[in-house]
């Protein structure tokens, strides 16, 4: 199967994004097409050997609207001006041409029926000379037609292709409004009282109004998309190569360039410190707000902010294999893909203008039946076409998507779907690895027993012994030893590496021993003064590792995976949030029972092997838990698949990034919980949404129809029915927006 992207153009509806949706899915080996209205792109998946290119094209210009396959995004020169705002100026250029000439024709057309009647001149007054007052409304009301020509131009044609949209609603009830004042002013020389029957200003404060609400929910959608923008801003334009000190385009990098960064400079691409020392501010891509201290052999990332050092950065990766590239494809996903929940909105947007064509039709029928004149009749037509705009309706689930999405992006939380963003919001169980997930992932000393000689000599003697060694304890105590600023007590003249037992060194002509009590009693060293310490430390999972010096004990250090300082605060939030917690390692039993007590999850499942994990979270669902599985190792990737969602630490492997529905990009799993509640907030925000949309029409369109006529005497006109269309559009992204205000922690 074959994943593309294509934008879609002349869509202004979820009526439209439906027709697009239903037309693609009817062609051969299409397994899935999704459109998001707000980003005007089409995520389609098809069979390449039934179905090409040109047939997806066709079939979708065929309906009645643009169709071209998404390019690759490449940086834009800066002089360059974005098309969404070219678009959003003409918009509202023809905005405001149409809202001055409105403005004249309801003061024309309305201003004598006002308490206090408004002057008009002789010559146009509809007492004296009706004509002149008919042709000067028509005058006024086709300059306004010409500002809100797409709408009318685009309804029809969804109309002609039997797909009719929210433009179609608009164009119906505008043209038919028009073309009945326009044969009125005809028969006005015969019978002057047609005067009483124009319609022109309904026609064109309609279109006016649905003009205000497009331009204010263009605007707003525009907004929505600022968290990829602000992304996008981060590339750099130029790079400085190290050896020359010339400017090249940073789209030229490749990977093992030298380049230079200088204090205040973005970091042109993802790169490992070659020289050089500072701080560097990766809080755009990580969510992370102290700088990050940086120096040689530390890894860079493409857009973070150096701060007040120099630093020679060797390019690892370029392009799409960038990490700021990557945080952008997975952002865009997000936003392009549905959420199951957004179904509800699409079933019925997709039978919705067909049936509120029907309404209309008959609620005009039913008032001409019970005796009313053509105008009342044409009045309550127009009024439902216009209030029935399934506009909201389509905005409700995307825009919430888009602000969600990016507000988790914002905080160093990158979700690749809708679909992740709203299953994550039912997790009632949370499945943690052990290693780099809860601990650190590294071993790390922890603690230091000496015997008859002081702690720092101990330290000195066994970072020197172990410097030579490859392994991770020696590694952990090397740099504990460099952490406080301890010496090595020399080089080793002689190393031997004891397979399962330790190592053997001369050091200043003395023989060392490091390892453990084995490697001791086979040297005739009695272990049994820290024998104590040594059990008590294996039982919590430690690795404890004996030294001795010509035959004399000299001391214990203790190696073991720190808990990271966040984990058991990061627990304790999910546990507040109702969430149970279950620690899953291949470790043995002590060692994870020992981290479990230390961080509080509610269960402990040790000594599994990788394959197991992935059995295990099925165990989980088959108790009918939703679960999240949040893990960092290629071991993970089969937990993290079966998982109902995965989620993988940011710093971690990347099959199980690949493996995974949500990547939190600082490697805290404190931001698992950050997680859950993001989706949370985007999902109520949806229902609110939704809920606002689908009450508006249930109410709008029955007060349109003239329900309340008989009995109250209330009826809606056309104005205020496009009034109404627009205020719930901006009503439902402006809650979509609020969302972006929304706290995590």
């Amino acid at each position: 199967m074959r994943e593309e992207k294509y934008d879609i153009s002349g869509m202004h509806c979820a009526a439209c994004s439906s027709s697009v949706e239903r037309v693609t899915r009817k062609l051969p080996g299409v397994a899935r097409s999704d459109v998001n209205l707000t980003t005007g792109v089409m995520t389609i998946e098809y069979d390449d050997a039934q179905v090409q290119t040109d047939d997806i094209v066709k079939k979708v210009e065929k309906a009645g609207f643009g169709c071209n396959l998404k390019e690759a995004e490449k940086p834009k020169p800066k002089e360059e001006v974005d098309e969404a705002e070219i678009a959003l100026r003409r918009t509202k250029h023809n905005l405001i041409g149409a809202a001055v000439t409105s403005v004249v024709l309801l003061y024309v057309s309305m201003g004598h029926m006002l308490p206090v009647p408004l002057p008009l001149p002789d010559l146009i007054a509809m007492g004296t000379h009706p004509v002149n007052y008919a042709m000067t409304q028509l005058l006024l009301t086709i300059p306004v037609l010409w500002f809100g020509r797409n709408y009318l131009i685009s309804g029809f044609r969804a109309l002609f292709h039997r797909n009719p949209n929210m433009d179609s609603l608009v164009a119906i009830g505008s043209s038919c409004s028009f073309l009945y004042s326009l044969a009125m002013t005809y028969l006005i020389t015969d019978a002057p009282d047609n005067v009483h029957h124009l319609y022109y200003e309904s026609a064109a404060v309609v279109l006016t109004l649905i003009m205000v609400g497009k331009f204010l929910e263009s605007r707003n959608v525009q907004k929505t998309k600022g968290a990829i923008t602000r992304l996008m801003d981060l590339r750099p334009d130029v790079a400085i190569l190290a050896d020359s000190g010339k400017e090249v385009p940073t789209a030229t990098l490749k990977p093992g360039d030298v380049i230079l960064i200088k204090p205040g400079a973005k970091i042109a691409a993802d790169g490992t410190v070659k020289s050089g020392e500072s701080s560097v501010n990766e809080a755009m891509l990580t969510g992370e707000s102290l700088p990050v201290e940086k120096s040689s052999g530390s890894e860079v990332i493409g857009g973070s902010i150096n701060q007040d050092g120099v630093l020679y950065v060797t390019v690892t990766r370029t392009g799409d294999q960038s990490t700021l590239s990557k945080i952008i494809r997975f952002v865009e996903d997000a936003q392009g893909k549905k959420a199951p929940i957004s179904k509800i909105a699409d079933k019925v947007a997709g039978v919705f203008v067909p049936i509120v064509m029907s309404i209309a039709v008959a609620a005009a029928a039913v008032w001409l039946l019970l005796g009313y004149d053509f105008a009342f009749a044409l009045r309550i037509f127009t009024s439902v076409l216009v209030i029935a705009c399934p506009c909201a309706l389509g905005l409700a689930t995307p825009t919430a998507i888009m602000v969600g999405t990016g507000l988790g992006a914002s905080n160093g939380i990158l979700i690749r779907s809708g679909e992740a963003l709203e299953i994550t919001h039912k997790t009632t169980t949370v499945v943690l690895d052990k290693t780099g997930t809860v601990t650190e992932g590294k071993p790390a000393v922890t603690e230091i027993f000496p015997t008859d000689v002081p702690e720092n000599e101990l330290l000195a003697i066994a970072a020197a012994a172990e410097s030579v060694s490859q392994h991770p304890l020696a590694k952990a105590i090397v740099d504990y030893a460099q952490e406080h600023s301890v010496e090595p007590a020399g080089t080793p003249e002689k190393f031997e590496n004891l397979s399962g037992r330790g190592i053997r060194a001369v050091l200043n002509g003395a023989g060392i021993l490091a390892g453990n009590r084995r490697l001791l009693e086979e040297a005739g060293v009695d272990p049994a003064a820290l024998l104590p310490d040594a059990e008590r430390l294996a039982a919590q999972g430690q690795t404890p590792m004996f030294f001795a010096r010509d035959g004399k004990l000299l001391g214990l250090i203790s190696v073991a995976d720190r808990v990271k300082e966040s984990s058991a605060a990061a627990i304790s939030a999910l546990k507040a949030q109702g969430i149970r917690t279950v620690l899953l390692t291949g470790d043995n039993k002590a060692a994870a029972n020992h981290i479990a007590a230390q961080v509080g999850v509610d269960d402990v499942v040790a000594e599994v092997l990788p394959e197991e994990k992935a059995g295990m979270v099925k165990r989980l669902q088959d108790e009918g838990k939703t679960v999240m599985m949040v893990g960092d190792g290629i071991n993970d990737a089969p937990a993290l698949v079966q998982a109902d969602i995965g989620c993988a630490i940011g710093n971690g492997s990347d099959i199980a990034i690949e493996s995974a529905g949500i990547i939190l990009m600082r490697g805290d799993i404190s931001d698992v919980a950050r997680a859950i509640r993001l989706s949370r907030l985007t999902i109520r925000n949806i229902k609110q949404n939704l809920f606002w949309a689908f009450c508006y029409n249930t109410v709008g369109i029955p007060l349109a129809a003239g329900a309340l006529y008989m009995s109250r005497g209330l009826l809606l006109s056309p104005m205020f029915a496009g009034a109404a269309m627009s205020l719930s559009s901006i009503c439902v992204v402006g809650n979509a927006l609020r969302l972006g205000r929304k706290k995590l922690s």
